[in-house]
């Protein structure tokens, strides 16, 4: 019993000397709070090891931090809420390219480059009156 009490307690994290950036993909908004440590990642008040069980969502997480060569530099805190794993992941990106960008502004052409400053506007598109799906229609028949 006490251990399942353990794993429903936040963690609190001191982040007062940090930068805030918001990030965004699909429907997911992630806000990120990157402060200078020893490369840290906290999810939700998890542990982004524990939070995205995906081997490619932990390698495209880290990816800002290998672009510029520092991944143990940096510790962040991110509240991340709406879509799925994969836009939140998108949008953790978003935010910590455009946070690591507060601490040192020389990174923005080698982030450009890798286009993770961009905020990606693709988002789902509507379901279109007569069709099953966006572009769907249904199945015809002559009989």
């Amino acid at each position: 019993m006490e251990a399942s009490a353990n794993k429903s307690e936040k963690i609190k994290l001191d982040f007062k000397d940090s930068k805030y950036a918001t990030g965004r993909r699909k429907t997911s908004i992630a806000k990120i709070w990157l402060k200078k440590g020893s490369g840290k990642i906290y999810v939700n008040g998890r542990n982004y090891e524990d939070y995205f069980k995906r081997a490619n969502h932990k390698m495209l997480l880290l990816r800002p931090f290998e672009v510029i060569n520092q991944p143990t530099n940096y510790d962040v805190r991110c509240n991340v809420r709406g879509g799925g794993l994969t836009g939140q992941v998108g949008a953790m990106v978003h935010g910590i390219s455009k946070a690591l960008l507060m601490f040192d502004a020389e990174l923005k052409s080698t982030l450009k480059k890798e286009k993770l400053t961009t905020r990606d506007s693709r988002s789902v598109e509507r379901k279109k009156y007569g069709h099953r799906k966006a572009r769907r229609s249904f199945q015809f028949s002559k009989r």
